[in-house]
């Protein structure tokens, strides 16, 4: 598993940059939408700052509407986090930076002064039963993630590489492999490149056999060769845009069947 200070580190500039991005802000732009069906700028923050105290051991807060009706809250952890959405809904844009800031600030020494024993100890996470570092580096992919939501929102422009976009892209790297077999049915003796250029140029190479596994070469041809922005790919694993948006953007050559059916399912991040 990846260093703690690696994972620290990566996390706490994370936060310090999404800092940066909510201090240029003005009212009107905490209420813009952002790519995430039913959030503004100002839900997404909300949803930071609740996960962030609940990891602290604060309890959920309670609202006198039912956020399970709403169109896009689809299952018990999208309700629970609707309930800071709905909680954190009156604070003005400077309230919740705040909030965001007093909240991150005693989750860095939180992490900082945690003992060895408990930064490996088995955890619940959104990926299952994880070292508890292992789950700080999903908090930084989300982070990241939700970064690049608000930047996508105001038109803000940001680093999207770099070490924290660097590690936080490894979140979807290890889960492609799935992703290409179980969604994009890519069938046993494909051999699938992806090209990535852009903030984070990378190659990745899966090969499907009994499972499909990154691997860091192939015996013989790609089968199917996938060439895109990494920006683009982010945001496609992400769910926050679609193929029909970026139809210029990606290339596919080989097997173009397998390679469409494979981007139409990019996303994994609902």
């Amino acid at each position: 598993m990846t260093s703690k200070a690696e994972i620290t580190t990566a996390l706490f500039d994370e936060w310090t940059a999404i800092d940066d991005v909510l201090s240029a802000l003005d009212d009107n732009q905490w209420r813009l939408p952002t790519p995430l069906p039913g959030w503004d700028v100002h839900a997404v923050v909300a949803h930071m700052i609740g996960t962030e105290s609940l990891m602290r051991g604060d309890q959920l807060p309670t609202v006198d509407v039912d956020v399970r009706a709403r169109p896009h809250v689809k299952n018990e952890l999208a309700a629970m986090n609707e309930l800071w959405v709905e909680s954190l809904r009156p604070l003005t844009g400077t309230e919740m930076l705040a909030r965001f800031r007093e909240v991150t600030a005693l989750r860095r020494t939180d992490l900082t002064d945690m003992s060895d024993d408990d930064w490996n100890a088995p955890t619940p996470s959104p990926i299952g039963d994880v070292p508890y570092g292992r789950f700080m580096r999903v908090r930084l992919f989300d982070c990241w993630m939700h970064e690049h939501d608000i930047r996508d929102a105001v038109g803000i422009p940001g680093d999207e590489g770099g070490a924290r976009g660097r590690l936080a892209f490894q979140d979807i790297a290890d889960a492609i492999p799935r992703v290409f077999a179980k969604r994009g049915k890519a069938p046993e003796g494909s051999r699938i490149a992806v090209a990535l250029s852009g903030p984070l140029p990378e190659n990745l190479n899966v090969a499907v056999d009994d499972r499909a596994a990154l691997v860091d070469s192939f015996d013989g041809l790609a089968t199917t060769t996938i060439r895109m922005d990494s920006g683009v790919f982010t945001r496609l694993a992400g769910g926050r845009t679609s193929v029909d948006a970026h139809k210029d953007d990606i290339e596919i050559e080989g097997d173009r069947a397998v390679g469409q059916r494979i981007v139409d399912n990019l996303a994994f991040v609902f």
